[in-house]
């Protein structure tokens, strides 16, 4: 660098630097085309019947081109919401989640960042550098500035080495901790014909569902090209390509990855789903790498009946992460949806 030449930084803020009220809405917006469906089915294996059959989403929805799946849509949100937290050690939980309206593919997104809590975590007297909680409000709009996704979700961020401890202690008690019925309720697709959905695809649909039922998936998934799947969702988390900024010594997979494939394991345990409309939460319970190997349990819920026919099924997906090295597999997910199912 010349002598007199100005250097720099360019990175994302750290714990400090954070305040309650900040909004970031400056991530680029994204249109979601058939190359983001295919590079994203590619990585995750989902298998949602109106992502992959236009013709059949055509005669159920209405719409001229397939489903976005519902959880490229939440990883596209989630990777626009990172630019704040950039530098998170990881990703505590979501919380919330409520898909307003579902997305097609060629409609737009764009995401807005709130912050509303901070929490400083004790220090841990082992020279780890220190580290609070950001709670975020995130919201999603699509190109006609109609709400796609409303929900919260909580890194965790380091301090500058060598900062003070911060006073931050917020309660974090506007984060909800069960889902408003109402809000569900309006986001379960109206105007779809449920009942071609029946004629179409095989199965029992929601009149086999029964509470308390419990499928394991022995289908396991290997996880790849989990930085692929950061970069094609906008996720600029330093972890998720860079070892040395990983609080592990190696890069972290992307959390939007492990629920993806919890997800395409549910539609192999209920090949009948419609779609997903909302999560109560999700939890990540341990840290997920490349070549970590997946399984999922997924457990049936509550089952309400929509009065226009199909039901809401609460779901939860219990994923393990096995590293093959002749121990025991981790719990790393506890994911807790609703699908929709005719």
């Amino acid at each position: 660098m010349s002598k007199g030449q100005q250097r720099t930084a360019v990175g994302g803020p750290w714990f400090e630097d954070l305040a309650v009220g900040q909004v970031f809405d400056d991530a680029p917006a994204l249109t979601i085309t058939d190359g983001h469906a295919a590079v994203h089915q590619a990585l995750v294996g989902d298998r949602l019947r109106l992502a992959l059959d236009a013709h059949l989403c055509r005669e159920v929805t209405g719409a001229q081109t397939a489903l976005a799946h519902p959880s490229l849509v939440c990883d596209v949100a989630i990777g626009q919401s990172t630019g704040p937290s950039r530098r998170v050690r990881g990703n505590l939980f979501y919380r919330g989640l409520v898909l307003q309206r579902q997305v097609f593919i060629g409609d737009t997104l764009r995401t807005r960042t709130e912050i509303v809590g901070l929490k400083q975590n004790r220090p841990r007297g082992d020279g780890a550098p220190l580290t609070g909680l950001v709670a975020m409000r995130i919201r999603t709009e699509n190109q006609h500035g109609e709400h796609v996704l409303d929900f919260w979700r909580c890194p965790m961020i380091p301090l500058r080495e060598g900062a003070q401890p911060t006073a931050h202690a917020d309660p974090f008690d506007a984060i909800p901790q069960t889902l408003d019925p109402a809000a569900v309720a309006a986001a379960a697709p109206a105007g779809w014909d449920l009942g071609r959905y029946r004629e179409a695809v095989p199965g029992g649909h929601a009149a086999a569902l029964r509470p308390g039922e419990v499928f394991a998936v022995e289908g396991r998934e290997t996880v790849t090209g989990e930085t692929e799947l950061a970069r094609l969702t906008l996720n600029v988390a330093y972890t998720h390509t860079d070892a040395g900024s990983s609080a592990h010594g190696r890069r972290l997979a992307y959390g939007g990855h492990t629920i993806a494939i919890a997800a395409a394991h549910t539609t192999r345990a209920l090949p009948e789903l419609v779609t997903i409309v909302a999560w109560h939460g999700c939890d990540h319970t341990g840290p997920v790498f490349a070549g970590d190997i997946l399984s999922t349990e997924i457990t049936v819920g509550d089952v309400r009946p929509l009065e226009g026919g199909g039901a809401l099924a609460d779901l939860e997906a219990i994923v393990h992460a096995d590293r093959g090295e002749g121990g025991p597999s981790a719990r790393v997910l506890d994911w807790r949806f609703i699908g929709l199912l005719a």
